[in-house]
């Protein structure tokens, strides 16, 4: 059964920051733009997602199983002239946001899931997706971006690519609670694994990968084998319910994509997070 996050008791750390938050009055810290891609791919028994848990020395997250994705980087914002499929205004329209903040997060979304699985969305033009991203070369590449030392619009110019804004369904958007001393506005997105293509245990940030169904995940959830935060727990929720990649991919063209924002409920020394 599927654990109701609408309101979670909070422990540990977390706790501690929501209750200082409250009782010292502090500013909440501006939430960063980031993006999240939920990558899938079909099996005999049904679609599974790719997640990668974070080290423990992360100072966001830690010990935390995720998907691909990160901060929106200024790079991010400059690849105009190398996108294919919908706009960037169709994207804002479904995220809330505007055209040129919709761009960067569909960038970042490629970026990262390049960085993170080895795995690139983009082509050689509007109707290819590269085949294969083992080699030296592309690890050398992968490294240079994940480091900053090669900006993305430049590696996409470099191999005259496009990056394939179609292969990204727009699922969900969600902001980090005000009391984390870290926030973030992130966009999620889904997509599907192309053929061709593996993903690779690459990042530094994780030190475990695996690829799950998502109702097997929910349930190493509940049975406190996985740690998850909510995005995360309610994606794989949702995403449970499809017997395929392309119905998820295809249901992701009509779902309703509200802004959701924990907020926090203190009761004496106990708080709760509430999401609506």
């Amino acid at each position: 059964m599927v654990r109701d996050l609408k309101s979670q008791l909070l422990s540990g750390r977390m706790a501690a920051e929501a209750l200082g938050y409250t009782r010292e009055g502090r500013t909440p810290v501006e939430p960063r733009p980031a993006s999240t891609v939920i990558l899938l791919r079909d099996t005999a028994t049904g679609p599974e997602v790719y997640l990668l848990r974070r080290q423990q020395s992360m100072a966001f997250a830690a010990g935390m199983t995720v998907f691909p994705g990160g901060r929106v980087d200024p790079t991010d914002s400059s690849i105009a002239d190398s996108w294919s499929g919908p706009s960037p205004a169709s994207f804002g329209e479904r995220l809330g946001c505007s055209a040129d903040t919709a761009a960067a997060y569909v960038a970042a979304a490629v970026r990262e899931t390049f960085e993170e699985s080895g795995v690139l969305l983009a082509g050689t033009s509007t109707e290819s997706v590269v085949e294969d991203t083992t080699g030296d070369d592309w690890e050398a590449d992968r490294v240079a971006l994940e480091s900053r030392e090669l900006g993305f619009a430049d590696f996409l110019h470099r191999r005259g690519l496009v990056l394939r804004a179609d292969l990204l369904g727009a699922w969900t958007h969600w902001i980090t609670p005000e009391f984390e001393p870290r926030r973030y506005d992130t966009a999620f997105f889904v997509a599907a694994l192309p053929a061709g293509q593996v993903t690779r245990d690459v990042t530094s940030e994780s030190d475990q990968v695996a690829w799950l169904r998502p109702a097997d995940a929910v349930r190493a959830v509940e049975a406190g084998e996985m740690l998850m935060l909510p995005p995360t727990y309610l994606c794989c929720s949702d995403l449970s319910s499809y017997d395929t990649v392309a119905d998820a991919l295809a249901a992701s063209a009509h779902r309703e994509i509200p802004t959701i924002e924990p907020t926090i409920r203190v009761e004496g020394d106990l708080v709760y997070l509430e999401t609506t």
